[in-house]
């Protein structure tokens, strides 16, 4: 694979999210018509060129406590990612102890993953048919966080819920590096949450989520890793019961075009995890 440099920023579009008129309560269908490709929603999309710096060599500056996502080196075991079972019970068990080490949590408690592989005109209408992701967003408001715990653990909700929880991706690009479509990651310092943070109903077709899609502001900050390997993961933070000022609540997040992107390489194929995360 040809290689174009190692830039430490690059100029792109990011995809932020235009509120829907009068107020009324915005909100996404998560599967596209499969005849048209389109998703139904009330809310639109507008581009915006920002710079996004390419951290790496400087990886360990960015934490969850303070940027909303963390970077680190963990090759895996299991590398195949083919099989929804054979992930279930060799990865997730992999990842539960990868998000101990990082996190310093008590308990980790997987709800859910996806792959991803971007295949050009592909309609991602199914769970088995999921592109990238082209738009800045948070997986979960504070809401439907609070509601996952209830979901997924509804005898210990309560008591759970009386001490520090998070809800916590875990991203990793699989067989191939990520250069084409890579994940950007916007720091939670450069963000104003009740301004930029617009919450979005997810409509599944036997459920409904709530996340956060996120409105223009020319002071965020984003950042990636650029060509990041299967060997390397980021931890994305999507909820904190801490909202004192303290910590980083959240990470805006997107895939986007990269120009530095050499013309040979693959296309990004990528894993991420979905958990909650408690503390004693």
């Amino acid at each position: 694979m040809a290689s174009t440099g190692n830039p430490s920023t690059v100029t792109a579009s990011i995809n932020y999210f235009i509120p829907p008129d009068s107020g009324v309560r915005a909100y996404v269908n998560i599967n596209a018509d499969p005849i048209s490709g389109k998703r139904e929603q009330n809310v639109s999309l507008a581009p915006r060129e920002m710079v996004i710096e390419n951290v790496r060599g400087k990886e360990d500056e960015y934490t969850l406590d303070n940027a909303g996502f963390q970077f680190h080196r963990s090759p895996a075991k299991h590398t195949s990612f083919l099989d929804d079972e054979e992930i279930k019970k060799e990865y997730y068990p992999e990842a539960i102890e990868l998000y101990k080490k990082l996190t310093g949590a008590s308990r980790v408690v997987i709800f859910d993953h996806t792959i991803r592989r971007h295949r050009p005109g592909q309609i991602d209408h199914s769970p088995e048919k999921r592109q990238p992701v082209a738009q800045a967003h948070v997986d979960q408001t504070t809401k439907a966080s609070i509601a996952r715990v209830h979901r997924h653990l509804p005898e210990e909700a309560p008591e759970l819920l009386k001490k520090r929880f998070q809800i916590i991706n875990l991203w990793r690009p699989i067989n191939v590096p990520a250069f084409e479509w890579p994940l950007a990651l916007c720091d939670y310092r450069s963000i104003v949450p009740e301004a930029d943070a617009l919450p979005i109903a997810l409509v599944y077709p036997d459920s409904e989520g709530e996340t956060y899609g996120i409105v223009h502001n020319p002071d965020h900050k984003w950042k990636y890793l650029r060509g990041m390997t299967p060997e390397e993961i980021v931890l994305i933070k999507c909820s904190d019961s801490i909202q004192d000022g303290s910590v980083a609540v959240f990470t805006p997040h997107t895939g986007f075009i990269d120009p530095s992107t050499p013309p040979d390489a693959p296309h990004r194929e990528s894993i991420e995890i979905r958990a909650l995360v408690f503390y004693d």
